[in-house]
């Protein structure tokens, strides 16, 4: 009997852990959906690109007009546009208004990092894999 009421004790802490799975695993899935398409990756390395500051400070992240990131990147001004929306509803990015311009910066700059790390990881697997392949 006492095991049945540790099971019923257990339960509603599975039930939780599911729940919190559920969620990281839609958060795990929006990322990667996010990160699928090669425009939202290459606008995430542009806003990740630092700016070169003074000798003996740290650079800073660059902040970046919707129109210069469409124009660095050969993108129209609509897919530009409608790309930053997803980052910015995903919370990647954010942006700042001033007067006419909307500028827009990394806004979680870790998740960027971690995602381009895997990105090298990736590559460097490709480049393993080619050579033996090539052998």
């Amino acid at each position: 009997m006492s095991h049945k009421k540790s099971s019923n004790i257990m339960q509603p802490v599975k039930e939780e852990h599911a729940k919190v799975s559920s969620e990281i695993d839609q958060f795990v899935d929006r990322f990667l959906s996010l990160m699928c398409d090669r425009s939202r990756r290459q606008i995430l390395e542009l806003l990740a690109v630092p700016v070169d500051t003074q000798e003996g400070t740290k650079p800073s992240l660059r902040e970046r007009r919707s129109t210069d990131i469409a124009r660095e990147l050969g993108l129209s001004p609509a897919t530009t546009s409608e790309h930053l929306h997803q980052l910015c509803d995903a919370k990647l990015i954010a942006a700042r208004r001033d007067r006419n311009a909307v500028y827009y910066h990394l806004a979680n700059e870790m998740l960027v990092r971690a995602f381009r790390d895997l990105v090298l990881a990736l590559n460097k697997e490709h480049a393993s894999r080619s050579v033996r392949q090539a052998n």
